[in-house]
């Protein structure tokens, strides 16, 4: 008995949704289930995960290295709000101790804060004669 056969059809298959993708990347990545058993458990073959755990593995390091440059940005920020606060306490110092006579950053500043000081106070003196 020949049985004739239709014509060859491929299997038809379903875009998965990106959160489909995540859910079966995470369960393999926690080690809840192996990739050989999440594709027999999703119906996807092996190739399409491992392209998905590729794919996601660039994702994330894309996102960290987004944070990293966010976080740079900030910390240059910080810097510069820093250095502002740092000069006018120097400039207070500087004028404090024109107006007092008293050098107090000799005595209880660290020598380069000290000495940053003392150039401040000397630029006052030649801007004021």
């Amino acid at each position: 008995m020949n049985q004739e056969k239709g014509p060859c059809r491929k299997k038809g298959y379903q875009k998965a949704t990106f959160e489909h993708k995540l859910f079966v990347i995470d369960q393999i990545l926690n080690g809840r289930i192996s990739i050989n058993h999440a594709s027999k458990k999703y119906g996807i073959s092996r190739s399409s995960i491992d392209y998905w755990i590729k794919k996601y593995s660039t994702l994330e390091q894309q996102t960290k290295a987004m944070d990293k440059d966010q976080q740079i940005k900030k910390l240059k920020e910080k810097i510069e709000e820093l250095e502002f606060v740092k000069d006018f306490q120097q400039d207070v110092i500087a004028d404090m101790e024109l107006i007092t006579g008293v050098d107090m950053a000799k005595k209880s500043l660290p020598k380069t804060l000290a000495n940053e000081i003392e150039k401040k106070k000397r630029d006052r003196l030649k801007e004021n004669g």
